[in-house]
């Protein structure tokens, strides 16, 4: 019986994710399978891989077959690595425990070159909230000034119509007086 390392589909439409299932060669993509050795989610960014290490490499070793994308998870989860690293043990190029220092050297490396992708995706957003914090600042800045300017208009308009409003009582009242002298005189 072929067996193949495959992944199967699940979730809603535009979201899927995949369980990591080892199946039969001929059974249909969704159908049954023989063991699930773990879940692969594209939608996180970095992509999940929740993977049983063990049984995987077990599959990978008794001459499973993956498909295209499940063998660059698993190349990127070290399973052919430590695959490559035990061969090099049973041809008696290193012992055990060297393959074993090897293989934690390269795990290792991978999560300090990953922590250095996150620092920079963190300094990197980091430096994009300070550009956009300033740009909406320049921005309230430019916006609070057209309000003063406008408020400031608009209390020179009022100084200015109070102005003449006052004026016109006091010529008002000018010839009401003129008037009143007027008949005293008479």
């Amino acid at each position: 019986m072929a067996t193949r390392i495959r992944l199967q589909r699940h979730g809603r439409k535009n979201y899927a994710f995949y369980s990591i299932v080892i199946a039969n060669a001929q059974a249909p993509r969704d159908g049954r399978f023989i063991e699930k050795v773990g879940t692969y989610n594209p939608n996180t960014n970095p992509a999940t891989i929740d993977l049983n290490f063990e049984r995987a490499l077990h599959w990978v070793l008794v001459g499973a077959q993956p498909t295209d994308t499940v063998r660059n998870i698993l190349s990127k989860e070290g399973v052919y690595l430590k695959k490559h690293l035990l061969g090099g043990v049973k041809k008696g190029a290193f012992d055990e425990a060297a393959a074993e220092a090897k293989f934690e050297a390269w795990k290792k490396e991978k999560e300090a070159k990953e922590q250095k992708a996150a620092d920079k995706d963190a300094a990197d957003k980091a430096a994009e909230k300070k550009a956009r914090l300033a740009a909406e600042k320049k921005a309230n800045e430019a916006l609070a000034a057209k309000i003063a300017e406008k408020k400031a208009a608009a209390l020179a308009a009022q100084a200015e119509a109070e102005a003449p409003v006052e004026e016109a009582p006091a010529e008002v009242e000018a010839p009401a007086a003129e008037a009143a002298e007027a008949p005293a005189e008479a």
